[in-house]
């Protein structure tokens, strides 16, 4: 999304500007599309009203249920998962994750599971899993070079890899 303006590099979040962000969410209003549904998902998510985002999550996965493809329901059972990640679900987030990652990767889609990937990757490390947390950020790197991703996907994978080191880095001086 166009409203990233990059990653904090402890935390992995989104950086964004909040005023544009609230202003895009009612530019979409109560749009039903499953484009402005993800879109309200995420846009929830990164203003941190995580209860309304889990709401349209849902209905998002819904609608893609009976209206889209597999690659769509795929996207909204992801984004689903990011929102269960925020509100501290991490079991259920990582779950869901790896089943996405596993339908991607048995389709051939491989966008789509690094995506998934770069997620679980991301609730490992807010766990303070850092060894798999690295580990999902080199598969889906590895997956994002293959597919022909952007720069920017790349470069937000290759921060994830060097968080997840850094931490992993602390942790063995600590102890």
């Amino acid at each position: 999304m166009s409203y990233i303006h990059g990653y904090d590099p402890d935390t992995l979040r989104e950086i964004t500007d909040s005023r544009e962000c609230a202003e895009r969410l009612e530019e979409i209003g109560s749009q039903r599309s499953l484009h402005a549904l993800l879109e309200r998902v995420w846009l929830l998510k990164v203003l941190d009203r995580f209860d309304e985002a889990l709401d349209i999550s849902d209905q998002s996965v819904r609608v893609a249920r009976m209206a889209g493809t597999r690659r769509d329901l795929l996207r909204a059972r992801i984004l689903h998962a990011t929102i269960m990640q925020c509100r501290g679900a991490y079991a259920a987030a990582e779950q869901e994750l790896t089943m996405c990652a596993e339908e991607a990767d048995g389709q051939g889609w491989a966008s789509i599971a690094a995506f998934a990937l770069q997620h679980r990757g991301k609730v490992h490390y807010d766990e303070g899993d850092y060894d798999s947390a690295r580990r999902d950020f080199k598969q889906a790197l590895f997956l994002r070079q293959n597919a022909g991703a952007t720069d920017a996907q790349l470069e937000s994978t290759l921060l994830a890899i060097d968080a997840a080191e850094r931490r992993r880095a602390r942790e063995v001086v600590a102890s």
